[in-house]
């Protein structure tokens, strides 16, 4: 079965003169860190509401964003309430505590606060044509995407190593969490999520770049994306929605937990949902929070969560023959945050491709052309 969608060719439908205007990347992580935080409520005067809360209203309800210049403060108060209830804080980290260096093509960033230092270290894999500064592509954990979609385009890659940050996976264990680097450098932050860490050592790799700039790193720090799939599939949405200086989010099959609506997941059998996920990502109080039907109070949904990567450019990946990727509530999802794009006049930056009849994390051809056309248009051409 092939069930495909995507959004990019029609997407000239609903352009507008506004978009002109609009970036399609920041050289900021963060443009609204300083702004104010939403008022967080206690669990019992939290509303019941079980259809997708809309993604353009405002936190304390007082009415909708309309022009893209509120947009930041919006998605600040999203990205916020994500952080609280379930993955912990993503601490920022001043240019000062960054030590970056290049040893032949393997980049070092060594991360230090207070007494403690972190280092990073991830091989970057050159393209044999075209010209320095390259665009980069970053896997989370590794690239699964084919060989075939990168060859002849001057697109750079490299792999994040997410167990220098945090070693949590559904397949490590349960080991003690001090054991991990993030824990060394903010130990008060024990009880985050696998996901707030793992974003946080991905923008500490931008930070490397950033600082070597282009003459050191041949990156172009403008023209960065993320990918990954399954669990880092999950985290390239995480990475990007968290990180204004990624270009381009591509999260392949990231399952729930990832693009699919807890809400709607939900009401699925078989499928990842709220109360069946991994809880060394997400904090231990989430599901203490919301589980059953307590998940109709959850402030926001993952749906916002892929609204924060606006008004940069999305596409998801998904295969119909694993139902626990619940992606029948990624649709629903991404359907909803797909009127953030919209309401900017920038639908050509969002995209999913939905299909069957190939393995988990395994690309088929007949996806190859719209991944190509997203990298092409959003890492080459802007």
């Amino acid at each position: 079965m092939k069930t495909t969608v995507s959004l990019l060719a029609i997407a000239a439908c609903f352009m507008t003169a506004q978009a002109q205007d609009i970036p399609y990347v920041y050289t900021t992580e963060d443009c609204g860190a300083d702004m104010p935080a939403p008022v967080i409520y206690p669990f019992d005067q939290l509303p019941v509401v079980k259809t997708l809360p809309n993604p353009l209203e405002w936190s304390d309800g007082t009415g909708m964003v309309k022009e893209f210049k509120d947009w930041e403060r919006r998605r600040h108060e999203i990205g916020y309430e994500i952080q609280h209830y379930e993955i912990g804080t993503k601490p920022a980290v001043t240019p000062e505590q960054i030590q970056a260096r290049m040893s032949g093509d393997t980049l070092f960033v060594n991360v230090t606060v207070g007494d403690s230092t972190l280092q990073l270290w991830s091989v970057i894999e050159y393209p044999t044509v075209g010209e320095a500064p390259y665009a980069l592509m970053i896997g989370s954990s590794h690239i699964s995407l084919p060989d075939t979609v990168f060859a002849g385009l001057p697109i750079a890659r490299m792999d994040y190593h997410e167990r220098q940050v945090n070693g949590y996976s559904q397949w490590q264990g349960d080991l003690d969490r001090t054991h991990y680097g993030f824990v060394h450098l903010y130990p008060e932050l024990i009880d985050n999520g696998a996901y707030s860490e793992w974003a946080w050592g991905f923008s500490r790799i931008i930070d490397g770049l950033q600082q070597l700039g282009p003459e050191v790193t041949r990156i172009d720090t403008r023209r960065i994306g993320v990918t990954g799939c399954s669990y880092a599939g999950k985290m390239a949405l995480f990475c990007g929605a968290f990180d204004e200086r990624v270009a381009l989010t591509i999260a392949q099959e990231p399952g729930g937990g990832g693009c699919a609506a807890w809400r709607v997941s939900h009401t699925m059998d078989g499928v990842e949902d709220l109360d069946r996920t991994d809880y060394h990502w997400f904090k231990e109080s989430l599901r203490e929070q919301f589980h059953g039907d307590s998940v109709y109070r959850l402030p926001y949904d993952h749906h916002e969560l892929v609204a924060m990567v606006c008004p940069r450019a999305f596409l998801m990946l998904g295969n119909t023959d694993y139902k626990w990727l619940a992606d029948g509530s990624a649709q629903a999802s991404l359907a909803a945050a797909f009127r953030v794009w919209m309401q900017f006049g920038i639908a050509d930056r969002f995209g999913y491709s939905i299909n069957g009849d190939h393995p988990h994390c395994v690309l088929p051809d007949w996806q190859w052309e719209v991944v190509r056309d997203y990298l092409e248009r959003f890492l080459l051409e802007h």
